[in-house]
């Protein structure tokens, strides 16, 4: 089923999200969901505050990105209670967009590595490392659980320069192929 995505605004997007269990209601069919909804929306990642669930899940498909990008071949995975470990001191500028923010494209500065520790869709435990592109998607997604979106790592005169644009996006005034959930939509 595809699910609507929140857009920048709403307050789940601000909140940490809270970890959860192997006894989480429905896991499976939310995380098949959540791919079902990236895909449709054409994103590489989701994250479960995106779909207005403050818990600690996203799932990525970064193969997108394969032409440009080798090491995002076949890397499909779902992240439960991640946490990054340890970040590398090198970073690396990329545009990033997000279905949160739509027609929006911005430099962000991240680490070019990072150390993740995270349980899979079967609650098995993993600590592996990532760099290039997966590690971006990988930081991206992790910041929703965070509270944290990807402009908010912008410098703070070009997010101000932006403002309108947010408060357009937060008010629905965009045109998106996806369902969207705006927090402060005005009635016409």
């Amino acid at each position: 089923m595809i699910l609507p995505v929140v857009a920048y605004g709403h307050p789940v997007l601000k909140r940490v999200a809270e970890e959860i269990d192997n006894n989480y209601p429905e896991l499976q069919k939310l995380i098949d969901d959540m791919f079902e909804t990236m895909y449709h929306s054409e994103g590489v990642g989701l994250a479960a505050p995106q779909i207005n669930k403050s818990i600690r899940l996203f799932v990525i498909d970064a193969s997108p990105f394969v032409e440009n990008y080798p090491e995002a071949k076949d890397f499909k995975k779902v992240f439960i209670n991640p946490e990054i470990i340890e970040y590398s001191e090198e970073c690396w500028t990329f545009r990033e967009g997000c279905l949160s923010l739509p027609d929006m494209n911005e430099d962000v500065v991240r680490p070019s590595k990072i150390t993740i520790n995270y349980l899979d869709e079967n609650f098995i435990e993993h600590e592996e490392e990532y760099d290039g592109i997966c590690a971006r998607v990988i930081q991206h997604e992790y910041d929703h659980l965070e509270g944290k979106v990807y402009v908010d790592r912008v410098a703070p005169m070009r997010k101000m320069l932006l403002k309108n644009k947010l408060r357009g996006i937060s008010e629905g005034n965009v045109d998106v192929d996806y369902k969207m959930i705006f927090p402060n939509k005005r009635r016409r």
